[in-house]
This record gives structure tokens, sequence and C-alpha cells, in this order.
């Protein structure tokens, strides 16, 4: 059964928003990519313990409140479930490379969440 594995934190201000969940939860924030991708992924918690980790990333038309991003087995597979039940895919297919493959999607209710296809290739 797929599962929330990932949430992201939009922020006009990043750096800001990296400074914020530092100080308050003690969180570890390093940056993602290159020098121009202004993405930090967030430690937010020890592994042992229940929860996910996420990031902080800029905000954006896709990415206007904070997102999940849910777990699934076929990302092919799941863009139909989602658009056959009234949900609509946001962006094309993404490559995050050594991760896997995600995109944005809407539900029939306008909340956006992200899927992700697993798969230590993608590039």
């Amino acid at each position: 059964m797929p599962k929330v594995i990932h949430f992201e934190i939009p922020a006009k201000d990043t750096k800001r928003a990296v400074e914020f969940y530092e100080k308050v939860f003690g969180w570890k924030i390093s940056r993602f990519g290159g020098e121009g991708m202004d993405y930090w992924l967030a430690t937010a918690g020890n592994d042992k313990e229940p929860g996910i980790n996420g990031a902080i990333s800029k905000k954006s038309e896709t990415n206007p409140a904070t997102v999940n991003t849910i777990s699934v087995s076929s990302f092919e597979e799941a863009a139909k479930k989602i658009k056959k039940s009234g949900g609509e895919i946001l962006r094309p297919k993404m490559a995050v490379p050594g991760v896997g493959y995600m995109t944005y999607c809407k539900d029939t209710e306008g909340n956006i969440f992200g899927i992700m296809q697993m798969d230590s290739n993608a590039k």
C-alpha cells in the first residue's frame, strides 16, 4: 500500500526557512543539487523514530503549501489512476538522479501532492 515518504515545505526565502527549522527543531538541513538549485533536504529526526524526512523548497504555483509525496510501485500506473479518478498531473515525469521518478499532482479537492517511483538508476 503506498504511503507518504517525503514532505516539502515551500518558502519565499528558503535560507530564512532553513535557519528557522534548524533553530526551532534542530533539523539537519543541507542543499540538494547544484548551486543554482534552491532545494534543501531536511533530516527531521532519528531514522529509528517514527516519521519522515523532507525538504524546504522555493514556493511556486505547483508548490504553494506543504506537499506530501507518496511512494508508488509504478509511476505510469499511478498517473493513469489519478487521471481516471478525476485528478490532474501538474508536471511531466521528472528524474531525481539516484532516487527515482516523480511529479506533482492535484486531487479532486484541489490539494497538491507528489508521487515517486523509487529507482536508484534514475538519471
